[in-house]
């Protein structure tokens, strides 16, 4: 409507910006930039309807998610894997972007993948094959290539099927360093190269994707390093997606005692139901 009543008005409002989704937009200089996003998000109320087809799909990602969470929760509750437990939604999201972005024309996709939730996104994003992975938790893999580094650290490559045909491939970069946000200057150069080489000056064919951990996010400094690139002539892809998983574990350990906390809580979820959790929080 180009008039409302400005109790409609702030209805309208109060459903797209206070609910369970937040929008922060007001600080970006381009105007076009800007009403293009409030257009995506008050046009359906920050709650767009889905058809049946596309709501079972996306319960069917989630189970497979929380599936492998739960399976190695239970065979291998000692074993550090970095669990995506309370962060399912990634998978559905990931399977979303590398779709819709194959519909659009994107030919490759390059993942620079944080710890938590990166043997979940090799299994049920990229088709990694889940014997491989259980092979890797027994001790029986052989790495044929590499450094034989931890599991979590492993990259993978794979053609995932879009709308648009195959995205060969869709990649995950191994880690570079144990430090994970070292690897989103590895993407951004490995997504440049692979632009240069297919001549796309624009930046629509290869896709950065880097996923970070909510305190490494803000924490570590080859974050804002990396963004400082983005719009050098030699360095620049055309845009990067970030996605920022709340690992609920950073940001809260100002306190000495919440410190303690965490640090049991923090491998209480590493290491799974066999370490010892305080009764209470002090």
């Amino acid at each position: 409507m180009d008039k409302a009543p400005l109790k409609e008005i702030v209805d309208a409002l109060e459903q797209t910006y206070c609910r369970s989704i937040g929008c922060e937009i007001m600080h970006i200089v381009d105007t076009e930039e800007k009403r293009w996003l409030q257009q995506r998000f008050e046009s359906v109320r920050s709650a767009p309807k889905f058809s049946n087809e596309v709501r079972q799909h996306v319960l069917e990602r989630l189970t497979a998610a929380e599936g492998l969470e739960n399976y190695l929760a239970s065979k291998y509750p000692g074993t550090k894997r970095f669990g995506l437990e309370g962060g399912e939604s990634f998978i559905p999201m990931m399977d979303e972007l590398i779709q819709r972005g194959g519909g659009y024309g994107v030919k490759e996709v390059v993942i620079g993948m944080a710890h938590r939730g990166r043997l979940n996104l090799l299994v049920n994003i990229l088709g990694k094959n889940p014997g491989e992975l259980i092979d890797e938790f027994d001790g029986k893999k052989v790495i044929e290539r590499g450094s034989g580094d931890v599991k979590y650290h492993q990259g993978f490559s794979s053609n995932v099927m879009t709308p648009g045909g195959e995205v060969p491939p869709g990649t995950c970069r191994f880690q570079p360093r144990p430090i994970s946000e070292i690897v989103s200057p590895v993407v951004e150069g490995s997504v440049r190269a692979r632009q240069d080489r297919r001549d796309d000056s624009d930046g629509t064919k290869v896709l950065p994707i880097n996923v970070h951990g909510d305190a490494a996010f803000a924490g570590q400094g080859v974050v804002m390093e990396t963004f400082q690139m983005s719009q050098t002539r030699a360095y620049k892809t055309g845009g990067t997606l970030h996605i920022v998983i709340n690992n609920q574990v950073g940001f809260t350990t100002s306190h000495p005692g919440r410190l303690a906390f965490h640090r049991v809580l923090h491998r209480y979820r590493q290491d799974g139901p066999g370490a010892d959790l305080p009764r209470q929080r002090r």
